[in-house]
Formats: C-alpha cells, sequence, structure tokens
C-alpha cells in the first residue's frame, strides 16, 4: 500500500514512513524511496564509506533494511543506481527537524510568511554534528490531500519528493544539495486526490517567464546595499511638508532598444543607467514604477499579478531590482511601487483554487470574483490572507528598500457593491455595502508598513467618498499616507479639455476641488489611466490647433504644480508625448528633437524645480493656512488666481493661470504687501514654445485694494498661460 501510494504521489507523511524507522524491538530500520531505481546503497556521510544495501520491497522503487550492528541514526547518503547510471544523493527524509522548523513561527509575525515559507536557503546542524547546505520548502495547502516538490533536480516528476503535512496545514521538506537558481514548483492533489495544475511558490521570490512559470530559488542575503545614508534621512522627513513630484512609469515600455529579432524592453542595469540620471535631471523627487510584482500576462501592466513577493524577472533578478531601487537613493531619487492586494488572475499556476479549494479568494462568486479584470478577489476574511497580503507589502520595504507602495485599487476593496449591479453582491452583516474584513486588513497593513518601516509611506488608489482615507487609524481612518485626488483629476480634465470659449459654463469644475482640498492628504494624479484606452494623450485632450494644444497643456500643468498637493505624472506627459500610450511601444523619444516637444520639456523640468524651490509650494501643502484664493469668481474671462503661503517664510507665490487665447494686458492682481513682485515661470515664455507676450519681470506693489487685499499689481496676463510670481 504504502509503495502504491509513494507511485501515486499520495502521501502525506513521508517523514514518518521514509527515512529511519524505530521498530518496535528497538532495531533501526532504513526506508529509501527511489522510482526506476535497481540497487540503493547506504554511505555514510562523511566518508562515503559504503555500509549496506537496502533491500527491494517493492519494484516501484521501495527498499529498506534493518542496519546492521546501529540503534542510534547517523547522517546517511545513498548511491542508487538505476538501467542509465549511478549517482549519490543526501536522503532528505532523514532530517525532519529542519524540516518542520519552517513553520515553527510562521504565525506569530506576518513576516514570517517570507521569512519561513517559500525556498529557504539554510545550514542546517545534524543531529549528529554535521553541517549541510540546502533549502527549506514549505507551502500552505490545508486541504489538499497530497504536495509534492518538483522540479530540475527531480525531472518534474512528484513521484521523488513528496512533502509532509503539519497539523498547520504547511507542506514542508529540507533538500540538502538545492542551490540558488534552482528551478522548482510544487504538484498538489486536491482534496479528492486528483492532481492540480502545477502551482508555483506563492510566497516565491524569483519566476520563470512563459511558458514554465517556474519558481526559482534565490538567496536574499548576498546584496550589499549601499544607501543606508538615504534610509536614515527618509526615516526623519515630514512628508506632508516637503516636495514630491512623481514620474510613473511603465517599466517594459518607457524605452526600448532595436535587435535583430525586433524591440525589447531596458534592463535594470540599463534603467540605472538611462532612467535614473533622466529622472534627476528633469528633477522628479520620486519614480513610481507600475506593478514590478511578477505577472504573467504583459497586457495587464502588472496589474494582474501571481507572484506578490517577487520583482519581475523580465528586466533581470531581484538582485538586479535592488541594484536599481538602490542607484535611485544614491541619487537622492525615491522609488514607488504600485501594489495590488485587491485581486488576482485565474492563471492555472498562481493562487487560483490553490490547494483545489478557495484557499485565497473568497467562494461565493458575488464577492470572490471581479467583474471589471476577470479576476478572483482575496477572501479578506481569511488569516492566511491577510498574513500573506501584509507579508507581501512589508517584503517590498525589508528587502527591496522600496520608499512608498501605491496600493492599487482600494474603492473595489472596500465596498461589496463595486462595480455591481442589484442582486450581484452580498451585504455585510449590518445590510450595508462596506467590506468591514478589507478594511480592516488596510488598517493592520498601514500600521504594520508605519511601525516596522519609518522610512517608508503608503499612497491610496481611491476615487470614493470614504472618509478618512489618509488619516491615522488612531482617528478612525485607513492609515494611508497619503491618496490620489480622483475629483480634482475627473473635474480639471474635463475642464481644460473645453473649447476656451465654452470654459466660462464649467468653472466650477476647475474650482471645486479647493472645497475638499483638506479633507485628505493629497497627490494630484494624471496617471497612465489617463491616456489609454481612447482617451488619447494629454496633448491631444487639449482643444484649438498645435499651439493652442500645447499651450492649454502647459498651462494646465503650470497650473497644477502651484495647487495644493503632492505631484504626479506619468511617462510622456513630461514632453507632450502625440501617441496615446501603448504598452507594447516605447515612448516616442525622437519627439523631444523638435522646438515644441523640446520646450513642454523643459516647462516640466522647471516646474519641478520651481516646486522644490519655493516653500510656499509644498509646506503647507494639507494645511488650508497655505493657501487663499484671490480671484476663483471670473467665469466670464476664465480666469483663476491664488496665494501659496509656507510655514518657515514669509515668501509667498502668487499663481494666476488665464485659461483663454485673449490675453489680459494691466491684469489687476490683489497682493499682501508692499514691495517688488518677481516673476518665476511664465508658461508661455518662447523657452517653452510659448508666444513670447510681453510680461513684466519684476513690478512694484501699490496701495490700491484688490481681490481683498491691501496691494495690488498690474501685469500682463498672455494667452493661454500660467504665471508665478514671488513678493521678493
Amino acid at each position: 500500500m504504502l509503495a502504491n501510494n509513494l507511485q501515486q504521489a499520495k502521501v502525506y507523511n513521508p517523514l514518518d514512513v521514509l527515512g529511519f524507522i524505530k521498530t518496535e524491538d528497538g532495531s533501526l530500520k532504513l526506508r529509501a524511496w527511489s522510482p526506476g531505481a535497481i540497487k540503493v546503497e547506504v554511505l555514510d556521510y562523511i566518508t562515503g564509506q559504503y555500509i549496506q544495501d537496502l533491500g527491494l520491497t517493492d519494484e516501484n522503487g521501495l527498499f529498506e533494511a534493518l542496519i546492521s550492528g546501529k540503534t542510534q541514526t547517523f547522517d546517511y547518503k545513498l548511491r542508487i543506481t538505476n538501467k542509465e547510471h549511478t549517482y549519490e544523493v543526501v536522503d532528505p527524509y532523514q532530517f525532519a527537524e529542519a524540516a518542520f522548523h519552517a513553520v515553527h513561527y510562521v504565525n506569530t509575525a506576518p513576516e514570517n510568511i517570507y521569512k519561513q515559507l517559500g525556498a529557504q536557503l539554510v545550514d542546517v546542524v545534524t543531529d549528529a554534528g554535521n553541517s549541510l547546505k540546502g533549502v527549506r520548502f514549505a507551502v500552505y495547502a490545508p486541504s489538499a490531500s497530497a504536495v509534492s516538490l518538483i522540479g530540475e533536480f527531480n525531472h518534474w516528476d512528484g513521484r521523488y519528493h513528496p512533502m509532509q503535512k503539519t497539523n498547520c496545514g504547511h507542506w514542508v521538506l529540507f533538500v540538502p544539495g538545492v542551490t540558488e537558481g534552482t528551478k522548482y514548483k510544487y504538484e498538489i492533489k486536491d482534496p479528492l486526490g486528483n492532481r492540480l495544475p502545477h502551482k508555483s511558490d506563492p510566497v516565491g521570490f524569483h519566476q520563470d517567464q512563459y511558458p514554465s512559470h517556474s519558481s526559482l530559488v534565490f538567496d536574499q542575503s548576498t546584496y550589499q546595499w549601499n544607501d543606508e545614508k538615504w534610509l536614515k534621512a527618509q526615516a526623519k522627513v515630514d512628508r506632508y511638508k516637503t516636495p514630491m513630484s512623481i514620474y510613473e512609469l511603465h517599466l517594459a515600455s518607457w524605452r526600448k532598444v532595436a535587435t535583430e529579432t525586433g524591440l525589447r524592453s531596458l534592463t535594470y542595469q540599463e534603467f540605472i543607467e538611462q532612467l535614473i540620471p533622466y529622472v534627476k535631471d528633469m528633477g522628479y523627487t520620486h519614480i513610481e514604477v507600475l506593478p514590478v510584482s511578477e505577472h504573467p500576462y504583459d497586457g495587464s501592466w502588472g496589474y494582474q499579478p501571481v507572484g506578490l513577493f517577487a520583482p519581475t524577472s523580465r528586466f533581470g533578478d531581484p538582485n538586479d531590482f535592488k541594484a536599481f531601487v538602490d542607484a535611485a537613493h544614491q541619487a537622492e531619487v525615491g522609488v514607488i511601487i504600485d501594489w495590488v492586494p485587491a485581486h488576482f488572475p485565474e492563471d492555472s499556476h498562481g493562487l487560483s483554487r490553490f490547494d483545489g479549494t478557495h484557499l485565497y479568494e473568497y467562494e461565493d462568486p458575488r464577492r470572490g470574483w471581479h467583474p471589471d479584470w476577470n479576476s478572483c478577489i482575496y477572501d479578506f476574511g481569511r488569516d492566511n490572507v491577510r498574513q500573506f497580503l501584509v507579508a507581501s507589502a512589508l517584503v517590498w520595504l525589508e528587502h527591496y528598500h522600496v520608499d512608498a507602495l501605491r496600493v492599487d485599487a482600494v474603492a473595489s476593496m472596500l465596498y461589496w457593491d463595486y462595480s455591481r449591479n442589484e442582486g450581484e453582491w452580498i451585504p455585510n452583516v449590518d445590510g450595508g455595502n462596506e467590506n468591514y474584513e478589507a478594511i480592516s486588513l488596510l488598517r493592520w497593513f498601514n500600521e504594520e508598513v508605519y511601525t516596522q518601516h519609518p522610512h517608508a509611506f503608503t499612497i491610496a488608489e481611491e476615487s470614493t467618498a470614504f472618509p478618512k482615507v489618509s488619516k491615522p487609524t488612531f482617528e478612525g481612518g485607513l492609515g494611508f499616507g497619503f491618496k490620489w485626488n480622483m475629483g480634482w483629476m475627473h473635474d480639471s480634465l474635463h475642464y481644460i479639455s473645453k473649447d476656451p470659449a465654452y470654459r466660462k459654463f464649467h468653472h466650477n469644475e476647475i474650482t471645486f476641488s479647493m472645497v475638499y482640498a483638506y479633507n485628505e492628504s493629497f497627490v494630484l494624479p494624471i496617471s497612465h489611466d489617463e491616456v489609454v484606452h481612447g482617451k488619447g494623450s494629454m496633448l491631444r485632450k487639449m482643444p484649438g490647433d498645435e499651439w493652442q494644444a500645447a499651450s492649454n497643456l502647459r498651462t494646465y500643468a503650470a497650473f497644477m504644480y502651484a495647487h495644493p498637493g503632492k505631484k504626479l505624472n506619468f511617462m510622456g506627459n513630461e514632453f507632450g508625448q502625440s501617441a496615446e500610450w501603448n504598452y507594447n511601444n516605447s515612448l516616442d523619444w525622437h519627439l523631444t528633437e523638435y522646438d515644441k516637444h523640446k520646450g513642454i520639456q523643459n516647462l516640466y523640468r522647471d516646474l519641478n524645480n520651481v516646486y522644490k524651490n519655493y516653500p510656499a509650494l509644498y509646506e503647507l501643502d494639507h494645511d488650508y493656512q497655505g493657501f487663499e484664493w484671490l480671484e476663483h469668481q471670473d467665469s466670464a474671462n476664465s480666469i483663476l488666481a491664488f496665494m501659496r503661503k509656507a510655514e518657515t517664510t514669509d515668501a509667498k507665490v502668487y499663481s494666476i493661470s488665464n485659461f483663454t487665447p485673449i490675453p489680459r494686458n494691466e491684469y489687476r492682481l490683489g497682493v499682501a504687501e508692499p514691495g517688488q513682485y518677481s516673476l518665476i515661470l511664465n508658461s508661455d515664455d518662447e523657452k517653452y514654445w510659448g508666444s513670447g507676450y510681453d510680461v513684466i519681470t519684476k513690478v512694484t506693489a501699490d496701495a490700491t485694494p484688490w481681490h481683498g487685499q491691501e496691494y495690488s499689481i498690474l501685469i500682463n496676463l498672455p494667452p493661454l498661460s500660467t504665471i508665478l510670481l514671488e513678493n521678493r
């Protein structure tokens, strides 16, 4: 019966029935399993000295014998002969304690998920005092009837390495001699004994690409970091009072290289050489990359991940990704990654029905299936899922040193009825639509991030009016550091896309954001979602002829940088990419050779630098005392004017936007103080491909009250422009 079960890979307790077996009379029996073997010999582990043969007890490959003259266990090797050759192997079934060690501490803290599960390279000291190097494998599959480790070391044959089931539902095995880079998967039998598609390691650190999707053993301890200074400094930063200008990008399509077989994406090393210097030159403070968690389908842009602990191997191995983050930090650029805890794809090698049951996803499709993305929704109420997701977040901060996690699709997590019609969702215990389980998870996630990693912060992509998303959990909030301002993005883009002649009828859309600007700690996003799926590029959203479209874009960009809130722009916006973003193609970098696009690029560079150099533009981003309207009711002329104030200096910045192509000469602007006012930036400047309309660079205030201020100045407003002034 045992041999038959081993042959069918249906044994759940191999550490109990293989290796040394104590008999009733105290004798020492050794049992070995080697499918296809003709002869099995026992050797001393240290000396290699022959001890004795094991007898064949079943033709499928089960061998056993009493060990003559020995009553205590010892470390041994097996010399195995089959029809093809003879080889030696250290039998993994003699190391029960080394295998079980993996799950002793898993449930004590979420980070133990990635410190204990998966494939851990370990040095084991045996009972006999010998040291062995190998890999401790552990996977959670509580409903499985059997699990086998398969890989290059056993010809992907599930018969060779059955794993041991523990009382808590983990399956474990220590395999001596397995080294870094070895490919492996798990062969799992469901509760009825049916074999499932081979599964990648849910906690794997490295994964192969299509078609194998194999996990690879990886050593997290070898990379030598050089960013200690950065991490220490970031732990002391008050992010609410410092500038944050984020360059969002999709690594695979930022820039491509021509090869003999077509275009390829850059590697992590090439991003170090090309992307980081570019971002530094453009003045951005942070890079935000679309999800780098391993994902099977390029067209998902990373938003359908299956490897939440592994940087995608499309661009290199995990150490290459670490080097990329390290290089960014040494250039004083932060790295934010998109993290996707809301859903996962149905790919057979992933988490879906992992052990034959809904181990990771809600079972009822009214909760467990996402109609928008045709993907599975995590069961946020299950302890194993909660631990898994929080551990995934923490691994990016601990092992990969990223500075922030931007959490995708938070709204879809918070509400049971998100994107569902009546009858397609199940209310909560109180009859409402809030997912209490997801809310609890998000709070716990944020508490763990901020407690364990002082250098890090979190950002929510949340599109509803759910209260206190970016407020601390002790105030009843979700605990995020920041929230994307989707309302500002939607309203302002709708406004700027209108013909200037009609903007006066939509004036409230460009001003409404200030009604709620301080309800949350906002990031102003012009993200990838706004330049895809038929929405057109930012430049193509703008009305008018070629000059007016570019001017509208520049006016809007400068208005955005003056508006309260941190900044985020998707790649290509900064030079006026003409074509809509296509993940298969590179950005159109050749456009920067033309004056129009070069001018737009110059503006974004200057905006980033002005933003960082003027505290009034960031110190009170999240405090209503940092902002004062000067003119927000002039809908007829589509003019907006406001004042930004600082905390550490009396210097103020004045922003005036003319959203029409009509210049306004001698426009009177109210100012707070007497003295001289200087031009900081004019989006209509010729160096930005503007008209170069005459604007006074310095002007002295007079004692004419205006806009509710005691003083005022006269300035010319160029057509379709935003100008910034300072009071000195």
